[in-house]
């Protein structure tokens, strides 16, 4: 676009002009040779020139030819037209995880119904999974708790502790009820 200059007894300046968003540009005075800020024109390496330049079809393809051709594609849509091949192949196996998921979780209830008797009462797997996960748990930290009691036992008989503090008494003072505790857990499991 070129720009409109004006000359006059003062001097070289710009004419008042409008911006392509509607707004007007004051009359500015310039010196030879200046271009606008909004009118240089944007760099573009060589690589960005040689794409824009590149044609969107190969070579000797015509535009109806080429949406024919797409058209007989089978499972090529529009709204996918625009991605590479790796997305399009990435889009139709999430599409067929999700047909395998759904006609796998009806199998799946299908299959734990009619294993389950109708007198047994109804528990969802992970709340069996759970269940024994936190006695698993509680076996462990019982275990822990009375290994360091026996420890403990072991210290003051030997004279290593020649006086347990009253904390010290009532852990060893526990070891019973620890024992009866993980026999029952055992039992449950």
């Amino acid at each position: 676009m070129a720009t409109p200059y004006v000359t006059d007894e003062s001097g070289k300046f710009i004419a008042a002009t409008q911006r392509p968003d509607g707004s007007w540009r004051k009359p500015r005075r310039v010196k030879e040779g200046y271009v606008p800020q909004e009118e240089v024109p944007v760099y573009e390496n060589k690589y960005v020139k040689f794409f824009k330049s590149k044609p969107d079809l190969p070579p000797g393809m015509s535009e109806p030819a080429a949406s024919a051709a797409q058209q007989k594609i089978p499972g090529c849509s529009d709204d996918s037209s625009g991605l590479s091949k790796s997305a399009k192949r990435n889009m139709k196996r999430k599409e067929k995880r999700k047909q395998q998921q759904q006609s796998g979780d009806v199998g799946e209830v299908t299959n734990a119904i009619e294993a389950v008797a109708i007198s047994e009462p109804v528990v969802a797997p992970d709340a069996l999974e759970s269940s024994d996960a936190d006695k698993v748990k509680k076996i462990k930290n019982v275990k822990k708790k009375l290994r360091q009691v026996e420890e403990l036992q072991q210290k003051i008989d030997s004279g290593e502790i020649k006086t347990p503090s009253k904390e010290q008494l009532e852990k060893v003072g526990r070891a019973e009820t620890l024992r009866a505790e993980l026999l029952q857990l055992e039992r449950e499991s």
